[in-house]
């Protein structure tokens, strides 16, 4: 079944739905999510969104601290420009019913948290639920826009490309954009899409179509990220020749709770931020060994040292102790966080949490440039999905909600100014989905053991600290799974299951090429065989895709 939109959004957190909501002025949107709309990453989002409102921080303090925790690597314009511009979106989310803590001060506007990394107060926060106030706010917006259309559990297989249609398009006029765009080398007509609800592949075609698929977490044994980060946008668009880069840098949240009856988890940096200390089992804090900053070091540096202390003492967690602040304050201000705990038999009023670190953010993704468009044509990337060059080789906290509003504006901008150009594209005869012999999987331990064995290796092998030794041993292993998940994806009708895994297998291998491709440690990347940071050699992005040149996009600073 061949069904047309003029934009089609792969994701349904705060970029699609930002996006989503500026494209509807344009056209018509269909956005589709793969389980619930509410099964995202800004759902879960405890900390807040970070943003210079108080007299008492700067443009520069934000953007110095940003490029402090990029480790080198992040495009100074790019967070010039978020910074700079990221006040202004944090109000519109306010203007839509997001209803950030208010300041309790004369003439303070918000509450401002602080997390580490930061030299000043300026996270925005619903208490510690953030995340989940900005998502019901935005989909409530959604659901009273008629020319919005969301279709849960739909899951998004392979991009269309103009390349791959059944006849060649006519010459069509080249278009002018501002600021320049990249050099395209294909045009994006859309996806295929599995509806989970029927088992069919249904051929969506748009005039734009936007990946905001979220990250790559459940690529690791242990992660912080819903079920739905399984990488199908950076999937998609390697397989589409879309460049990706900076893929190595996988940030682990520091602070995971350890607990057996709950596997995803995360006790906010803002716990730290709020006075927060790292212990060991005996009750003494430790980070100060490790850093000058102590607690409120960045995560790259905080969860390298307790991984450290993990393995110099055989402790299976530490703790995270933050009874010495007043029960009242800590009530109110980490409401979910001390139900939960609770509930789990911890009273954080009382005693520490037990804590370890878990993946968490992929710094990388797929390349764009200032607007967020791809390598190719009518493609764009937002949120965790793209690498903007923002967050360079480690995320300073709380900017990843900054990064994804931010660029879902500039890219309906650019939607914008195109629009004349657009609205007149006309589409190619595609080639619906075709099953052949495909029959139906019969036996789910082919999904499920490569699936666990992808991510036990990942784990082991290409966790916080990395080995070129065992960096060779993951690519060897990877090789042979990865070919019979191929031979799966060849034969077996599509399940959910079997897309997924197809991805999470791609994901592996693209992280370790980008792994093994730097010789020095930066940020996230911390290689035991090269421990110092190389700015000689390594002080430049890790690109892989069409082009192997390590060159930027037009456009891209």
């Amino acid at each position: 079944m061949e069904q047309q939109a003029d934009f089609l959004i792969i994701g349904s957190g705060i970029s699609g739905l930002s996006f989503a909501l500026k494209a509807a002025r344009l056209g018509r949107v269909t956005l589709v999510t793969k389980k619930k709309r509410l099964d995202t990453a800004t759902n879960l989002a405890q900390g807040g969104i970070a943003a210079v409102f108080s007299p008492e921080d700067s443009f520069a303090a934000h953007i110095a601290d940003t490029l402090t925790a990029g480790a080198g690597l992040c495009h100074e314009e790019v967070v010039k420009m978020v910074v700079e511009t990221g006040p202004a979106r944090v109000r519109e989310l306010m203007a839509i019913g997001v209803a950030f803590q208010a300041g309790s001060k004369p003439g303070e506007e918000l509450d401002l948290g602080r997390e580490g990394g930061h030299s000043a107060r300026r996270i925005a926060h619903t208490m510690d639920r953030t995340g989940s106030s900005i998502e019901e706010s935005l989909l409530q917006k959604a659901a009273e826009e008629p020319n919005i259309t969301i279709l849960e559990n739909h899951l998004a297989v392979d991009l269309l490309l103009a390349s791959k249609a059944e006849n060649k398009e006519p010459a069509r006029p080249k278009k002018v954009t501002d600021p320049p765009g990249p050099t395209f080398h294909d045009r994006c007509l859309g996806a295929y899409v599995l509806n989970r609800q029927n088992g069919k592949v249904e051929t969506r075609l748009a005039r734009v179509t936007v990946l905001c698929t979220g990250g790559t977490g459940k690529v690791y044994l242990y992660t912080t990220n819903p079920d739905i980060a399984t990488g199908d946008g950076i999937a998609m668009a390697y397989r589409a020749g879309a460049r990706v880069a900076n893929l190595e840098f996988v940030q682990f949240h520091p602070t995971c709770l350890y607990h057996p009856r709950v596997k995803n988890f995360l006790i906010s940096e803002a716990v730290r931020g709020e006075g927060g200390r790292l212990v060991n089992r005996r009750g003494l804090a430790f980070m100060t060994k490790y850093d000058s900053r102590g607690d409120l070091a960045t995560r790259d540096a905080v969860a390298r040292a307790i991984d450290l202390e993990m393995k110099t003492s055989g402790e299976d967690c530490v703790f995270l102790d933050i009874s010495h602040q007043p029960a009242d304050f800590l009530k109110k201000r980490f409401p979910t966080i001390y139900q939960t705990c609770l509930g789990l038999g911890v009273d954080i009023t009382r005693e520490p949490i037990p804590v370890v670190p878990a993946a968490h953010y992929m710094c990388g993704g797929v390349l764009t440039d200032l607007m967020g468009r791809t390598d190719l044509e009518n493609l764009y990337a937002l949120g965790e999905t793209a690498c903007t060059g923002l967050h360079g080789a480690n995320r300073l906290a709380s900017n990843s909600l900054l990064e994804a509003v931010v660029f879902a504006h500039r890219a309906a901008e650019q939607c914008r100014k195109d629009w004349p150009w657009l609205a007149k594209q006309t589409f190619p005869a595609i080639m619906p989905w075709r099953a052949d012999r495909a029959r139906p999987i019969e036996e789910a331990v082919l999904i499920s053991h490569n699936w666990d064995q992808i991510r036990r290796l990942m784990w082991n092998y290409v966790g916080i600290v990395r080995s070129e030794k065992r960096l060779h041993l993951i690519q060897e292993q990877l090789g042979p799974i990865l070919a019979e998940v191929e031979s799966h994806y060849q034969d077996y009708l599509l399940t959910p299951d079997l897309v997924e895994l197809r991805n999470i297998a791609l994901i592996a291998q693209l992280i370790v090429r980008c792994a093994l491709s730097r010789k020095e440690s930066r940020g996230l990347h911390y290689l035991s065989d090269h421990p110092q940071a190389d700015d000689q050699h390594w002080k430049k992005d890790t690109i892989i895709g069409v082009k192997q040149d390590n060159t930027p996009p037009v456009g891209r600073p």
